[in-house]
């Protein structure tokens, strides 16, 4: 899409994020997309359904990025956030996936699925999704008056001596061919995106289910238009020369011959992902709703929850939903907590590395994925035999037991 100004430009690309995540949010609220949600189902009852419609949507966003890749649409060597940088943070990774997998236990939902909640008129979701923007903004941001942020003083000391420097990038179609990656990534694309829509497929039950069918379809196609828009809208100038959102600001003074730039947000090639967009968006509305901080994730918050709005009207299904009990709140708190921190650190949530990441191969989405969902399950197995009046430690041992992770312990 070409557009003749600037402005217009980047007008149409945060009107068509807004449009997406609108469409994203109602859909999530009408079909209960919900990978926290997902785990469960498949731990508490062994239903694999919205399971299969989690894998639906990651099936479908590898093979937008291997379609785009191949016909020169778009590089993913550099988005927002790095997934395939060389750096490869893999105890970030476990760490931050880890945290956030029972932190969505604990919160009722992940990063999407509490904006989809909050706009449906739960408060529980609104305190969640307030504690997650404080920390997820003060964890890249520094505190007012100061050069630190929560990460430097936390984190940065210690974490990052776990960190591997790759001589490629991370993702699996560089680390099988150095030289041939992009055949390689053709290929790793299109293997893994055809078992993983097989074993989604193959089930009866889940092609006749219209909500997990329809719900995956559009969480896979947003992370793909998601892709699309924010690498395939160009400013034209007067004399010919085409021009990226991204390269148009980096070229801002050359350009306009005016100092400064219009965009204090990052650029890059990006899609949906929701735990830094959250922070994003406390960071706009604390200052005032400056325009230059009006980004691709500040309109993905406010379309997934006007989206769930919309529909929690339609389907009259709004309601307001308060806490059921003083350890209630307890847990939506510690939640809020343990997302916003392991978000940030795993550099993603469930969407944001788990349909987003993965679609890029990186190895780093992988592993966080993979720790999402085991912090998950084991909170889960945990919450249930503490409900057995087990003791906390007994109850992990039990919970690992049941996952095949330790012998079962003798009886007490």
């Amino acid at each position: 899409m070409n557009f003749s100004s600037f402005a217009s430009a980047y007008s149409a690309f945060l009107w068509a994020t807004f449009a997406i995540a609108l469409v994203m949010g109602a859909v999530a609220n009408k079909t209960n997309f919900c990978t926290m949600g997902a785990v469960s189902d498949l731990v508490n009852i062994g239903d694999k359904g919205r399971l299969r419609a989690w894998l639906l949507a990651i099936a479908l966003a590898i093979l937008g990025v291997t379609i785009m890749q191949a016909a020169g649409q778009a590089s993913f060597d550099s988005t927002f956030p790095p997934y395939r940088a060389s750096s490869l943070i893999w105890f970030e990774n476990v760490l931050g996936g880890f945290m956030f997998g029972i932190g969505m236990t604990l919160g009722s939902g992940c990063g999407n699925k509490t904006l989809v909640r909050a706009g449906g008129g739960n408060i529980k979701s609104v305190m969640v999704f307030a504690i997650i923007a404080l920390i997820a903004y003060f964890m890249v941001n520094p505190f007012p008056g100061t050069d630190k942020t929560l990460y430097s003083e936390l984190f940065l000391g210690w974490i990052k001596v776990f960190a591997v420097q790759l001589p490629v990038t991370q993702d699996v179609g560089a680390l099988i061919s150095r030289e041939n990656p992009a055949t390689a990534r053709l290929w790793a694309g299109i293997i893994v995106a055809s078992a993983v829509l097989i074993y989604v497929l193959k089930s009866a039950d889940f092609r006749k289910s219209f909500d997990n069918v329809l719900g995956g379809l559009v969480v896979g196609l947003a992370v793909i238009a998601g892709w699309y828009i924010s690498s395939g809208i160009f400013t034209v100038t007067a004399d010919g020369e085409k021009y990226t959102i991204l390269s148009y600001v980096q070229n801002w003074a050359f350009l306009t011959d005016r100092p400064g730039k219009p965009i204090e947000a990052t650029m890059n090639l990006q899609s949906y992902t929701f735990i830094n967009p959250m922070g994003q968006a406390l960071g706009y509305a604390s200052s005032g709703f400056a325009k230059s901080l009006l980004s691709f994730g500040v309109v993905t918050v406010a379309g997934i929850v006007l989206g769930s709005f919309l529909w929690s009207l339609i389907s009259k299904s709004f309601r307001i939903e308060w806490f059921a009990s003083f350890s209630d709140f307890v847990n939506h708190f510690i939640g809020g907590i343990l997302m916003g921190f392991g978000g940030v650190l795993g550099l993603g949530c469930t969407i944001g590395q788990g349909i987003t990441g993965v679609s890029t191969l990186a190895l780093g989405s992988i592993l966080t994925l993979v720790s999402i969902v085991f912090g998950s399950a084991l909170t889960m197995k945990v919450q249930y035999y503490l409900l057995d009046e087990q003791g906390f430690l007994r109850a992990v041992r039990l919970g690992l037991a049941d996952m095949k992770l330790m012998p079962k312990p003798k009886a007490a």
